[in-house]
């Protein structure tokens, strides 16, 4: 691949304890090859959302205006570019550099969904204010949909893999001129789609970063969404298979009659999903139909919800959702009519090329096959460059995830293993399963958890995670908190006190 990095004409701009606006102005001339610089400016101190960067809050704190929720942001050099590897690619990327007290270190954002736009922005203000000079990329096209790829094979070498690495590049080079020396830490944060994006840097730029964060990694992407299509595809078989909200209570509340106490703790949460055993058929009407049973199309739709995706041959493409979960499983209420959304466009447009492909026309084997042939995801197990370089690799996925069944990270981490031999990799590898907790984040199990602290500590002093303290949180207030267990260990209430706090419980395995 040819090489895009920055020249760099310029030794270090200037020292880190005196960064000002003409250092951050020094960055112009700096010869960017095959990249062209859209801003560079010193961003003085105050409220993100004031400088149009990052997330505004979801709501402010009771009595409070929307400002008071903001958060305050230091000084930073902003830089935002263009790359262009190809004549058709068109790669946005920001890097923000704090203008003093840099700690001397690089983080990373992920992406979610088909990406197509720079959604780092939203979690780089926290970063900032940590210290970290930090970055994001669009991936190199616009817009929240897979038609960026009909016609444009670089654009999809861009998404799959080249415009985080590029970008990774672009950024180090930038962060020597700025600090005048690279940053002793570099670390990706990444969920869903950033999850892809974590294997493919770990697998085929081993040496880009020195911790990663995985989080319910959407890799193989075409193996997700060719699977949704043909979960999709049997959901219509029975189009009168929908469940009421008052059905899938019903089924949620069965569920955990079964299940709830295998852990030795009736609390609403499931530790181990794949060791509950429910039948969907104990809930067949057997007269009348009502809230409190499920018909036989109603059963089917669960059934499907619950299967694994397999080829012909048996050959799982992705796991079902677990129970547990019912409650945010859209598939149980929802019947769809027609393939349609992003999963479609895996199949229509990186496997077809054909944005007018009649999904009834859809094979499982053959369009798994097509679609994959885009190269945008790794099938590697053998991660020993990674291992090799020093990195650490934390995948973690909440089981109630109603967007990616998490049972696919379950299997990439035990197929780890069996490529690189067995139980002796958590001096660099651990998988964190998450009860309760929905995709990235919420739900009603603990998802809250300083996960770049947990990789730092781990990567800089040695400090494995044999376990993670992990809080749920309700309008603002801690309620509840877990131990996290590495994978396959599960939290065991130890028999007395308080079933929301962590100190009653202990990882074990079971």
């Amino acid at each position: 691949m040819k090489s895009i990095t920055f020249l760099l004409v310029l030794g270090g701009v200037a020292s880190a304890a005196a960064l000002d606006s003409s250092s951050c102005e020094k960055l112009k001339s700096l010869q960017p090859a095959d990249a062209v610089f859209t801003t560079v400016e010193l961003v003085p101190a105050g409220p993100a959302a004031a400088q149009g960067r990052g997330a505004e809050p979801a709501a402010a704190p009771a009595g409070r205006g929307a400002q008071a929720a903001r958060p305050v942001l230091p000084a930073y050099c902003r830089v935002a570019a263009t790359l262009k590897p190809s004549p058709d690619s068109d790669i946005k990327m920001e890097l923000w550099l704090p203008a003093d007290n840099w700690n001397g270190k690089f983080q990373m954002m992920g992406n979610g969904g088909w990406a197509g736009s720079i959604q780092g922005l939203n979690q780089m203000p926290t970063a900032l204010r940590e210290g970290y000079a930090t970055a994001g990329t669009d991936t190199g096209h616009e817009g929240a949909n897979g038609m960026f790829a009909l016609g444009h094979p670089e654009k999809i070498t861009d998404f799959a893999w080249r415009a985080v690495h590029l970008t990774v590049l672009q950024s180090k080079a930038l962060i020597k001129a700025y600090y005048g020396k690279e940053p002793k830490y570099s670390y990706w944060n990444g969920c869903s789609t950033g999850g892809r994006q974590a294997l493919i840097e770990v697998t085929k730029f081993p040496n880009d970063f020195d911790g990663v964060l995985a989080g319910a990694p959407a890799n193989p992407h075409i193996y997700l969404h060719t699977a949704g299509v043909a979960r999709s595809v049997a959901l219509m078989k029975h189009p009168d298979g929908a469940l009421s909200q008052a059905k899938v209570e019903t089924l949620h509340n069965a569920v955990l009659a079964q299940c709830d106490a295998l852990d030795g703790l009736k609390d609403g949460l499931i530790a181990d999903p794949r060791k509950c055993k429910f039948d969907p058929d104990s809930l067949l009407c057997k007269a009348n139909d009502n809230d409190k049973c499920l018909t036989a199309s109603q059963v089917a739709t669960v059934k499907t919800v619950y299967a694994d995706v397999k080829t012909s041959t048996g050959e799982i493409v992705w796991t079902g959702f677990e129970p547990g979960g019912e409650l945010q499983f859209n598939q149980l209420k929802t019947i769809p009519t027609t393939a349609a959304g992003g999963g479609w466009d895996s199949v229509r447009i990186l496997g077809h090329q054909d944005a007018n492909y009649d999904w009834r026309q859809f094979n499982l084997d053959s369009d798994l096959a097509l679609a994959d042939k885009s190269g945008i995801d790794t099938h590697v197990t053998d991660l020993t460059p990674y291992k090799k370089h020093g990195g650490k690799l934390l995948l973690y996925h909440g089981w109630a995830d109603p967007g990616i069944a998490p049972g696919n990270t379950v299997n990439f981490y035990n197929k780890v293993l069996g490529t690189m031999g067995g139980g002796k990799q958590d001096d660099w590898m651990r998988l964190f399963m998450i009860p309760g907790m929905l995709h990235c984040g919420g739900g009603n199990g603990t998802d809250q958890f300083n996960k770049i602290a947990i990789l730092e500590r781990w990567r800089e002093q040695n400090q494995a995670p044999d376990q993670i303290l992990a809080s749920h949180v309700t309008n603002g207030q801690v309620d509840m908190t877990r131990p996290l267990c590495p994978y396959p260990q599960i939290a065991v209430y130890k028999g007395s006190g308080s079933t929301n706090d962590a100190a009653n419980f202990s990882c074990k395995m079971q």
